[in-house]
């Protein structure tokens, strides 16, 4: 059983945090590797649903989208119901038409932000992606090209301020190192040592039982 397949059946073992959903969270500084983190997840999970909140922020309001989350996906997933929300589209600057998020066992909520203080009441995990904010810049500017170039400039200075008011990593139960294979997984600020934790100190794997 690798990190991956032990982290997912931890997560399973979660009571659940909104209705009968475990809301767990991947935040952390982009180009941190998020969604690549949520995206293996997911499938370890048996495919389980992810919602990138790259779907509810948009251009002008690259953090305020925390109504939008609420009345979309928190109150129907909070009832048991599928979750309707109107994804942006980046290129046509405009919200698409409705995607659905069942409330599945387990629902990932990815992208910077997810951790945050609105969030946080609902969520059953929080992770962290340990990579510094310098480090993951640079490794997101790389990866979308010059064309992006100004967005990102933009795009750092706003994240800069959103996580000096309200930061996540302080309250994430898990922080997440990538390897060259696989991640690490270490007790994060948040995680209360006893039986009840579901990180190994011995190996830095979230236990299989």
């Amino acid at each position: 059983m690798d990190d991956l397949d032990r982290a997912a059946r931890a997560l399973r073992r979660l009571p659940p945090s909104l209705g009968p959903v475990r809301l767990v969270a991947v935040d952390g500084h982009a180009g941190s590797g998020k969604s690549t983190l949520a995206g293996r997840l997911a499938a370890a999970l048996g495919d389980a649903p992810v919602l990138r909140l790259d779907d509810l922020a948009t251009h002008d309001e690259p953090f305020a989208w925390t109504d939008r989350m609420r009345a979309q996906v928190l109150e129907p997933l909070g009832h048991g119901a599928t979750a309707r929300y109107l994804p942006y589209d980046w290129t046509l600057q405009r919200f698409g038409p409705a995607r659905e998020l069942p409330p599945a066992p387990v629902v990932l909520v990815e992208g910077v932000g997810a951790g945050r203080r609105e969030l946080r009441p609902h969520l059953a995990w929080l992770l962290w992606m340990e990579r510094a904010a310098g480090a993951s810049w640079e490794r997101g500017r790389h990866r979308d090209g010059p064309d992006q170039a100004e967005f990102w400039d933009g795009w750092v200075v706003a994240e800069t301020r959103h996580f000096a008011e309200d930061p996540s990593r302080p309250f994430a139960d898990t922080l997440v190192r990538e390897r060259i294979e696989g991640y690490d997984w270490l007790p994060g600020p948040a995680g209360a040592p006893g039986p009840d934790q579901i990180i190994t100190h011995r190996d830095g794997l979230m236990a299989a039982d």
